[in-house]
């Protein structure tokens, strides 16, 4: 199940050879054609399920940075303010962590995806 008209982040597999960070930034470049200069990496959050593992990787990004859609994987792109987020038909996997996430979050000072 693919989970389509939702709500989520850009992701996907960890090529053998990628930390968490390059992969992020890998599939964040082929979904939504953003310049990875122009982002830092200041966490990574992990969803653990003992024989796999999903890292969601947070970032502060230039202001400068741009991303639009650039495949079918996304039928939009768009910065959302966190308050927002829960107003969104979330991912299901998204959702289930987004608890977690928030909470690291606000630790790190994050104000906005």
């Amino acid at each position: 199940m693919h989970n389509g008209d939702t709500w989520g982040i850009p992701g996907g597999a960890r090529d053998s050879h990628e930390n968490p960070i390059e992969a992020a930034l890998r599939e964040a470049v082929e979904e939504i054609g953003i310049n990875p200069t122009l982002v830092t990496p200041i966490g990574d959050f992990v969803d653990d399920h003992s024989t796999w593992s999903y890292h969601t990787v947070i970032a502060t990004a230039a202001e400068s940075l741009v991303a639009h859609e650039l495949n079918e994987e996304s039928a939009s792109v768009e910065w959302v303010a966190i308050t927002e987020i829960a107003t969104k038909k979330l991912h299901p996997s998204f959702a289930a962590t987004l608890p977690e996430l928030l909470a690291l979050l606000s630790e790190l000072g994050v104000e906005s995806l």
